[in-house]
């Protein structure tokens, strides 16, 4: 019964390997928002060439002004989207399989890699997601057509909710940050 139970949970225990398909996909999927945020990237440079032609009407630069504006918008949320998925993808791998060996030489990896549970995993995606939401409402504030004086009211809803998510997320680290101070603290015999 004791070989049984042995058995039972080695294959357990190994069934966390499934996470690398997750991995894998992440990290294929972060690789292709970064190829498609760039190729956008090469076709804005491109398109913007046109802004300097003398021959070029105020409403034509202006639309292009506009809508260049928009595309870097639009290119940030790509990136963002891409960072996303490659933290998520790191973070699964050093969290289910293993700690990553070559990061822990690195400097850059105390700046990414301070993911010790799955907590520290959503609050790291919880801040891209954020972020990715406050580009996307910046896009979409850009296109807004101000027709009456409730369509500013909106949007200055919009950005003192984004200030209040911010207030609270940077409130949120801070007091995790001290708690670990003082658990720290309390650890060492302070």
């Amino acid at each position: 019964m004791k070989f049984l139970e042995l058995m039972f949970e080695a294959a357990l225990w190994r069934s966390r390997y499934m996470v690398v398909l997750a991995v894998v996909a992440s990290m294929a999927a972060a690789v292709a928002v970064m190829y498609m945020a760039t190729v956008d990237v090469v076709y804005l440079v491109g398109h913007v060439m046109h802004y300097a032609d003398p021959g070029l009407s105020a409403e034509a630069r202006k639309l292009i002004h506009d809508e260049t504006i928009t595309h870097v918008v639009e290119v940030v949320d790509g990136y963002l989207l891409a960072t996303f998925m490659l933290i998520f993808s790191l973070g699964l791998y050093e969290l289910f399989v293993s700690d990553i060996d070559e990061a822990h030489g690195s400097r850059a990896s105390s700046k990414i890699l301070v993911i010790n549970n799955l907590d520290d995993l959503k609050q790291r995606l919880a801040k891209v997601i954020l972020m990715i939401l406050i580009v996307t409402l910046f896009a979409k504030a850009l296109q807004i057509q101000m027709n009456s004086p409730l369509d500013l009211l909106y949007l200055g809803a919009g950005i003192a909710l984004i200030g209040v998510a911010l207030y609270f997320t940077h409130a949120a680290e801070s007091r995790g940050k001290g708690s670990d101070e003082a658990d720290e603290k309390a650890g060492s015999g302070h």
